[in-house]
């Protein structure tokens, strides 16, 4: 069921900004599998794959900081600091060779990019051409090479993660690039998440926002609500068009 917050006009929206992981793929096996393989290669102790799901968003490095934290039980950080960096360089080069073992397109997103994308190319309600970018948190290479793997990349004008920019979601300069790049202005965009990171991100940049509860952090989305929130990408589908 679609819930509005804080109503707006769908139809006015020109830029879509998605999140990736949790909200287009469900990544959550390889990155649960990466992270658990580091632990192993550094000799720590295999973390609970549900603990692990709650630590994506925020990018690499803090999903790492994270795992090697809550090691000792008690979520307290590693001070060692080439113990990090060794692990965050296995990680990542786990991770850029097993990204798409498991990984998957959610059920019903090709078909709703592909009705927002022929909608675009046609007469969108309001006539104006309407525009699909991504803006993860997860690192830029991996993140192009997903989508472009998984048959997405036609959809989006630009794909930045989460080293394409001085600052990370939810600090609004990737946001603010993809406005300046499409000629955009904030109150006609929209950010689409699964967690509150997006919809801070969203905020901060000025952009209407959408909460997806399919992901991996819908839990977050009541701390941090957006202005809708939707179940399913068919509800996003139903939403937009």
């Amino acid at each position: 069921m679609i819930r509005f917050l804080r109503r707006f006009d769908p139809h006015r929206l020109r830029l879509l900004v998605f999140d990736l992981d949790g909200t287009l793929i469900d990544s959550r096996l390889d990155l649960i599998h990466s992270v658990n393989a580091t632990m192993r290669h550094i000799g720590r102790p295999e973390l609970d794959g549900n603990l692990i799901a709650s630590y994506v968003g925020d990018g690499a490095p803090t999903l790492v900081r994270r795992a090697l934290g809550d090691t000792d039980g008690n979520g307290n950080h590693s001070d060692d600091e080439a113990t990090f960096r060794a692990a965050l360089d296995y990680f990542l080069g786990y991770y850029r060779l097993h990204k798409l073992d498991h990984t998957t397109v959610y059920e019903g997103i090709p078909e709703t990019l592909a009705s927002l994308a022929a909608a675009s190319n046609g007469a969108p309600p309001n006539g104006a051409h309407r525009l699909m970018a991504v803006l993860s948190n997860k690192p830029v290479n991996p993140s192009r090479d997903i989508v472009r793997a998984l048959g997405l990349g036609d959809f989006f004008v630009h794909v930045y993660g989460g080293n394409s920019f001085a600052t990370k979601k939810p600090d609004p300069l990737g946001v603010q690039t993809l406005l300046r790049e499409t000629g955009v202005s904030a109150e006609e965009a929209l950010m689409i998440g699964d967690s509150s990171i997006d919809v801070l991100t969203g905020r901060n940049a000025g952009l209407w926002t959408c909460g997806v509860t399919y992901g991996f952090a819908p839990h977050s989305l009541q701390d941090v609500p957006p202005d809708v929130l939707v179940e399913s990408p068919r509800e996003l589908g139903d939403l937009l068009l």
